[in-house]
């Protein structure tokens, strides 16, 4: 009976597990030349895990996205601020933002 070679799917040893001779003949078809040209197009499920490789990590979007500035704020308010933050178990620039909220939804006018 003629001995059946293992399935191309099946599970092979780790490459860091392998002797020198092992690991080269595991890795013979990428000594050629230009050998990325001879790759099947990828699947749906690979295009869209590559997508997600691809984007950029970063916060979460809220609402229209943010935008970083810059504002001078008197040493003492600011000490207030922080301590008030760390009360209310919230960021610093959250503390800022709903101030900011609270007053823009007021509409005062500042003349």
């Amino acid at each position: 009976m003629k001995k059946r070679s293992r399935p191309t799917n099946a599970r092979r040893k780790p490459y860091w597990k392998m002797t020198t001779d092992q690991l080269r003949r595991a890795t013979a078809e990428f000594d050629v030349e230009h050998a990325g040209e001879t790759f099947a197009e990828p699947s749906a499920a690979q295009q869209s895990q590559l997508q997600r490789a691809k984007r950029k990590r970063g916060r979460p979007k809220i609402g229209q996205g943010v935008r970083v500035i810059s504002v001078s704020i008197e040493r003492a308010l600011l000490q207030k601020a922080d301590r008030l933050a760390r009360r209310l178990k919230v960021k610093r620039a959250r503390l800022i933002a709903r101030g900011l909220q609270a007053v823009v939804s007021q509409e005062v006018s500042i003349d």
